[in-house]
């Protein structure tokens, strides 16, 4: 997802975690690290700064009786600190996330608020092109349907954060625009909440996003996403539409590789047309033919060899500049496809699907560097490099060259090494 682009924030009462929210975000340069770890926040300091962001806030057309309102109550959160320096310890594996994220009940209910509101997501799909199935998909993950909107005050959330000179510029840019939000009226202070980092409403929009791409669908004059179903839909329509999103196309499906197939390819990089891929044996999960659609297609691997295969198309990576993890968007666009009866994966977790650690990925690219094959400094985080490291490897050693970091795999490095 680009800095443009919704940032979806973890929400631990959803039953899964948006692990990505980091790689979102401008990287932060070296000075401004050092200022973090010198930082030492306080609540005299604190109210310090609130009361020169109001003098700037005020400059730029605030009013004063909204800032008096928005900060009469604000503090130093040190719980919304803390959460946004916390990292996890252990990555979820994708069946780990997907089926919390896709469950039995997350389905049955979508199917009937995809009913319920067809009327309404029919005239948002009329004007964005996007399909109702996939506004009620995102509306499911992100809120479980508008069950949980987050509970935390926006306003004191993001000053907090943009007090913290750790990604003060960012966080300063979402005040404001909370801020305009409130000044506007379109909904009350008291309703104003949501996520630590300050997400909001039912479809959970950044402050900035929020002023930017939500809609007032219901025509009252104002823009509320917390309680107005057509806002919610009209203004996730018209995000997805200024994203990119392809009318025509679907978001992709699952498929079956045939054995022998080379892995390297599996990349989510290397794109060939349908009828390229099915010259390669590739067939749909169930085994009929691809369809002779004049379509460009990248295959993905969710796991490993052993788990499901997909076909994304552009939309798949619309999906991503909503919130950018192959997780969320293979989720948001099976939800949508269960949405309308279709079919669940051909593939099930299997009993010895265990996360990795950070830790563990760092070993592995540790083994990789020792072993010749050069990952640059060793970071806990697969990217590319580290995949295709793990190709070569894998290649060498005679292993379906999926590049997927695992724990397997760090056992075979463990021993490659013990041999070398």
């Amino acid at each position: 997802m680009q800095i443009t682009a919704k940032l979806t924030m973890p929400n631990s009462k959803l039953g899964y975690t948006k692990i990505l929210f980091a790689s979102v975000l401008l990287a932060i340069s070296l000075n401004s690290q050092a200022q973090s770890e010198a930082f030492k926040p306080s609540e005299k300091d604190f109210q310090n700064w609130v009361t020169d962001f109001k003098k700037q806030a005020q400059d730029k057309g605030i009013s004063k009786s909204t800032l008096d309102l928005a900060f009469k109550d604000v503090t130093l959160n040190a719980k919304v600190l803390e959460s946004d320096k916390k990292q996890p310890e252990f990555t979820k594996t994708f069946f780990d996330y997907f089926d919390r994220a896709v469950s039995d009940s997350r389905v049955k209910k979508g199917q009937k608020k995809y009913q319920a509101n067809k009327a309404l997501l029919d005239q948002v799909t009329k004007k964005y092109g996007v399909p109702g199935r996939f506004i009620v998909a995102f509306w499911g993950l992100e809120t479980n349907y508008g069950g949980y909107t987050g509970n935390l005050p926006i306003i004191e959330s993001l000053a907090t954060l943009a007090y913290d000179p750790r990604r003060s510029k960012f966080f300063t840019t979402q005040l404001m625009s909370a801020l305009t939000i409130l000044d506007r009226g379109d909904v009350p202070l008291s309703e104003m909440k949501g996520s630590w980092a300050g997400a909001m409403g039912q479809c959970q929009f950044m402050p900035s996003n929020y002023v930017q791409y939500a809609v007032d669908g219901d025509g009252d004059g104002k823009i509320n996403l917390w309680d107005s179903l057509p806002d919610v839909f009209y203004s996730a329509g018209n995000f997805l539409n200024h994203l990119g999103w392809q009318k025509e196309e679907n978001w992709g499906r699952e498929v079956k590789l045939p054995k022998g197939f080379n892995y390297a390819l599996a990349d989510n990089k290397t794109q060939r047309s349908l009828a390229e891929w099915k010259k390669m044996g590739i067939t749909l999960a169930d085994g009929r033919v691809l369809p002779n659609e004049d379509m460009q297609a990248k295959l993905l691997l969710a796991s490993d060899y052993k788990g499901p295969a997909f076909l994304v198309y552009k939309n798949f990576n619309v999906i991503k500049r909503w919130n950018n993890a192959d997780k969320y968007a293979i989720s948001v666009g099976h939800l949508a496809d269960r949405i309308v009866q279709l079919p669940p994966l051909s593939k099930q977790k299997p009993k010895n699907d265990k996360p990795i650690s950070y830790a563990q990925i760092k070993e592995i690219q540790t083994l990789l560097n020792s072993l010749g094959y050069d990952v640059g400094k060793p970071d806990g985080i697969a990217g590319s490099k580290t995949r295709g490291a793990l190709r070569d490897f894998q290649t060498k050693h005679k292993i379906p060259a999926d590049g997927f970091a695992s724990v397997a795999m760090l056992k075979a490095l463990q021993k490659a090494q013990t041999q070398k």
